[in-house]
């Protein structure tokens, strides 16, 4: 097979398998020759803010000067994404080698009557063979769904477990309340092993502290009250630990979003308690915050166009809570859209029951899960809005709204991580065309 047959067959995966128990994944990481053996892993679990804690620890290790692995899920534009070495993608060579080796498995495991790994099973072993192959030094491991039964807590001996925010999503799945998927995120803790957890939801936090203390691990509990934010700018944000380990140094992270300077603050605990395990500079610190690099969440694509995935209750409260700082200096506007598994009116209520909007624009994404343009629009004017254009084509409405953004405003690209993809593509699109 050649790289596109192999994504192809990746994509197909979810039409003829289930879910598979954890021993499975296990017994396929044995059969071949068990490649997460060869590297240490961070292992991150939580609702939101996993990918971006991951990239601010892949960002220091590396400024450590470390080999870094990343996986994490899902991809925007292409599924290399999912697969970083050293803050870049993979290449087709090298995930189409993984993907014989899994491939090969797979029938092997079906002619014996056994199952086929899913779709995130395959993409585990991938990544695993992957970082193997290349020798890396650390893996930032990323849960897909939960931490219990995911595929990537078949990893039994990580160096840290991180848990990030814990908020209502994917409840079909994990639980009605937050403790029982905080319950599911605490899977990822191992006996012995440190846990660092985001501590801001009470009911969270106690479940987190019990599974710890069941298993004798370290916890390590931080707060927004740990933190103090210095100063918010368009390009960025600087904030202080309090804690007498970094003292009164200022850190900068490239994120304008409040919520990054909790997933900064995780990375940052996690960095202090393994440093008595591996040298970790405070000089390689501050410059891999400064210089992390993630895509999708609250990023700034071009000067002032700002592209966010936010697509849950947690999200779209934490980009309306960025919004808010912002509008009070420059005028806003609004690219939105959303999938039909999501609750987007009471998105669309809470984004403008607290923000005004120069100029809102919706388009549709999602293939077979998207919202016409026209209902999403229509929503907004129910809401109060009556100044809405609806703009079917993705590409239409983004340039429309680059158009009435104005010099003097921002705009933000929020609702779906669908949008942000087909964003990231319209802009890679116009690199390469002026080149």
């Amino acid at each position: 097979m050649n790289y596109e047959e192999a994504v192809a067959y990746i994509e197909e995966t979810p039409k003829f398998t289930t879910k598979n128990k954890l021993s499975h994944t296990k017994e396929c990481l044995r059969r071949l020759g068990n490649p997460q053996k060869k590297f240490r892993v961070i292992h991150v679990a939580g609702t939101n803010g996993k990918g971006s804690t991951c990239a601010f620890l892949t960002s220091v290790f590396r400024e450590a000067g470390f080999s870094c692995g990343l996986f994490t899920s899902p991809h925007l534009v292409v599924i290399n994404e999912r697969f970083q070495i050293n803050e870049k993608n993979i290449d087709d060579e090298a995930f189409l080698a993984a993907f014989h080796k899994v491939k090969a498995l797979s029938e092997e495991l079906v002619a014996e009557g056994s199952y086929h790994p899913t779709y995130f099973e395959m993409l585990f072993l991938m990544g695993m063979v992957i970082f193997a192959d290349a020798g890396v030094d650390y893996v930032m491991l990323e849960t897909g769904l939960g931490g219990r039964l995911d595929a990537t807590t078949a990893v039994e001996d990580p160096i840290a477990c991180v848990i990030t925010s814990i908020s209502r999503d994917h409840m079909q799945y994990l639980g009605n309340t937050i403790p029982e998927i905080a319950g599911e995120k605490a899977g990822i803790i191992v006996p012995g092993v440190p846990v660092i957890y985001d501590g801001n939801d009470p009911d969270a936090a106690e479940v987190i502290r019990k599974r710890a203390g069941e298993l004798k691990s370290p916890c390590y509990e931080i707060k927004r009250e740990d933190t103090e934010i210095l100063q918010i700018t368009r390009s960025g944000i600087d904030f202080c630990m309090k804690s007498g380990y970094y003292g009164t140094t200022v850190f900068s992270i490239p994120f304008i979003a409040r919520y990054q300077v909790m997933n900064a603050a995780l990375a940052l605990k996690t960095a202090e308690i393994l440093n008595g395990e591996l040298p970790l500079p405070s000089e390689a610190v501050e410059k891999g915050l400064r210089e992390t690099c993630w895509q999708g969440r609250m990023e700034t694509v071009l000067p002032g166009v700002i592209v966010d995935g936010a697509h849950n209750e947690d999200g779209v409260e934490k980009f309306v809570e960025t919004a808010e700082h912002f509008q009070k200096e420059f005028p806003l506007t609004l690219l939105f859209s959303a999938v039909d598994d999501k609750d987007y009116t009471d998105m669309i209520r809470t984004i403008l029951g607290r923000i005004s909007f120069r100029h809102i624009i919706v388009t549709q994404v999602g293939g077979y899960r998207k919202v016409p343009s026209g209902d999403l629009a229509e929503i907004f004017r129910r809401e109060g809005c009556a100044s809405v254009r609806a703009c079917d084509s993705v590409e239409e409405a983004f340039r429309e709204a680059v158009s009435q953004k104005g010099e003097d405003g921002l705009l933000f690209c929020v609702g779906s991580l669908y949008l942000v993809g087909e964003i990231k593509e319209i802009l890679r699109r116009d690199k390469e065309e002026r080149q």
